[in-house]
């Protein structure tokens, strides 16, 4: 029992400071969430209500929602798919020179300024950039409100992939490289040992890297203001607005409560998932 009281003890400061910081702001906006709207006043006016949370089911609102979670997910599955190779390569390669040319790459990215990095990329691959072209080869004229999801899924790639290869490569280090060393000596070629070994035990490790990057695109808030081009609007770029500009704390609010339970719900819902995809393979 002593140990147990210390081991809360030892927590204690950081739960005080997540409670300060975190829980009490989340329960504050709660509350505004449920108060109404008062035009010309900077606040919430008094009394109750549930307008602001009705008003989200009018279909001009789906867009914001649906734009936000469909690139965050394709986004986030396209960057999984490219960071685990390179976490594989960092944590599996014998050359020095190679490792720590890719952590050096990807800390690098993690330091240059994310501003500067999508006005590269607007540059760059903009409708009047020299790889312009990349709308052409996907079939999408550079200049169509459809290219400009496609730069957004550039700045977000741009933004979470270092964060994601990383998050992999503490995943993969923990493989046993036996396992393969034995799949591939029986006969079986590499793509089967990893899409069979590998993949299902680094399951646990994909997914967080998978929900970290999911969480960081639908949380993003200056992807898509520079990159959208007004045409891509994330939920964060209409809580700015709801509190920024017309002064509509309650609607905001609400606005921010929805994507906290829908975000809640989606990480456990995949968690969820994840365990019984992996209780099925293994019989546990």
């Amino acid at each position: 029992m002593g140990a147990k009281w210390k081991g809360w003890a030892f927590a204690a400061p950081a739960l005080l400071l997540l409670a300060v910081l975190l829980a009490a702001p989340v329960a504050i906006m709660g509350l505004q969430s449920f108060r109404p709207f008062i035009a010309g006043q900077i606040g919430a006016g008094a009394g109750w209500t549930l307008r602001n949370y009705t008003e989200l089911i009018h279909p001009s609102y789906a867009f914001y929602f649906f734009d936000t979670f469909r690139i965050g997910v394709v986004v986030s599955a396209i960057a999984l798919v490219l960071s685990a190779p390179l976490a594989w390569v960092v944590a599996r390669t014998k050359r020095r020179w190679a490792r720590t040319a890719i952590y050096g790459l990807l800390i690098g990215l993690l330091f240059m300024g994310l501003v500067s990095r999508l006005y590269a990329i607007q540059m760059t691959y903009g409708p009047t950039g020299p790889l312009a072209m990349l709308g052409d080869l996907l079939g999408i004229p550079a200049r169509s409100p459809g290219y400009a999801v496609v730069q957004v899924a550039l700045g977000l790639l741009h933004f979470v992939i270092p964060v994601t290869a990383l998050t992999l490569v503490g995943a993969f280090q923990n493989l046993n490289p036996r396992l393969v060393e034995a799949a591939t000596s029986l006969g079986a070629p590499q793509w089967r040992a990893a899409v069979g070994i590998v993949l299902p035990l680094a399951l646990p490790g994909l997914l967080s890297a998978f929900l970290i990057a999911f969480a960081m695109c639908i949380s993003n808030f200056v992807v898509p203001l520079i990159l959208g081009r007004g045409v891509v609007l994330f939920t964060t770029n209409l809580m700015y607005v709801r509190f920024s500009d017309v002064a509509n704390y309650p609607s905001g609010a609400a606005i921010g409560l929805i994507m906290l339970v829908l975000s809640f719900a989606i990480v456990y819902g995949l968690t969820a998932l994840a365990r019984i995809a992996l209780m099925r393979r293994y019989g546990i």
